[in-house]
């Protein structure tokens, strides 16, 4: 009733909305909040940071680019892996065959040996000759192919060789007739000619394919004792020492002012002479570098000369009647 007793037209009393008892305490609530909070806090750092987006959902792109990188190593990893893989196959396929290849000229080196097969072909000669060839050559059956070159190559120059002294005794024998006191030049010519063809062959060209056909370090051996020898005797014929059957640079310059046209043709040989030097120089070279590569060695070479020294039948031969001799001779003078 007492609202109704009030006076209507009378000054509304302020009322202030913000006195009233819940609105302030709210208020009162968010102040001390507000005045308390410090954005550089730990606290609210931490209380951000559970509100901020995760790491590991920012740094997801170099995360995809770094398994990428891992991939294309690992790929290439495999990819040399398969290569190797295949190298070495390829090495060992090489050398089974090296290996077979040897086993087989093995074989028919024994074969020929204990059968003897195989005819001699070497000198090339006619069926109708009396005389018969005296050797056994063939480089595609005999000689390794990393050997066979260089083998060739000997046996070119042994050629080269044989030719030059045949025109050597045409040359001397231009010096002959230009000066009749050259004769013993032409004489000589014809002697080493005769002599050093067949010697040569024997000496030095067949060692050397003894030795690449079988590995022998008594043969290698062999071949470097004569052929250093062969190249002196090269360069002495290259020289051309007058009276001593060699057209050399001496003999040759010295008929210029006698004989051109003679000159000119002991030139021509003087000029072989040289060839054959030069040549016999970097093949002795070429023939020391295979050998090295094959591990022959010195003691190899004294195994190898005293095995055949004990099982040649010719010296065991010998051998026999020089002990027989010295035991009769003991028991004679015992008595």
């Amino acid at each position: 009733m007492s609202e109704f007793d009030s006076n209507p037209f009378a000054d509304p009393v302020d009322v202030n909305p913000f006195q009233d008892a819940s609105v302030t305490q709210a208020t009162s609530g968010i102040s001390e909040r507000i005045g308390e909070f410090n954005p550089f806090s730990a606290t609210e750092m931490g209380n951000r940071s559970d509100t901020t987006i995760p790491i590991s959902s920012v740094s997801s792109q170099p995360a995809i680019l770094q398994t990428s990188v891992e991939q294309s190593a690992q790929a290439t990893a495999a990819a040399a892996q398969v290569n190797l893989i295949k190298q070495q196959e390829e090495l060992e396929r090489k050398a089974a065959e090296l290996d077979r290849k040897e086993q087989d000229l093995k074989n028919r080196t024994a074969g020929r040996a204990n059968t003897g097969a195989k005819e001699n072909n070497w000198p090339p000669i006619p069926k109708v000759f009396p005389v018969k060839p005296c050797f056994y050559q063939d480089f595609e059956e005999e000689i390794p192919e990393e050997f066979r070159r260089i083998c060739k190559r000997m046996y070119y120059l042994w050629m080269f060789h044989s030719a030059t002294l045949f025109l050597n005794v045409l040359a001397c024998l231009a010096y002959f007739t230009a000066d009749s006191q050259y004769g013993v030049d032409f004489g000589l010519s014809i002697l080493w000619f005769i002599l050093f063809t067949p010697v040569s062959f024997i000496c030095w060209y067949r060692p050397v394919y003894r030795a690449f056909r079988s590995d022998s370090s008594f043969s290698f051996f062999f071949f470097f004792f004569v052929f250093f020898f062969q190249v002196a005797v090269y360069i002495i014929q290259t020289v051309g020492i007058p009276k001593w059957g060699n057209s050399g640079w001496i003999a040759s310059i010295s008929m210029i002012g006698r004989n051109l046209a003679v000159s000119v043709v002991m030139m021509v040989v003087a000029g072989f002479f040289t060839v054959n030097a030069v040549l016999a120089v970097i093949l002795l070279k070429m023939v020391h570098s295979k050998y090295r590569r094959t591990g022959a060695s010195f003691t190899k070479a004294q195994q190898e000369f005293s095995q055949g020294v004990l099982t040649n039948r010719t010296f065991q031969t010998a051998a026999a009647s020089a002990a027989t001799s010295a035991v009769q001779g003991t028991f004679v003078s015992s008595d």
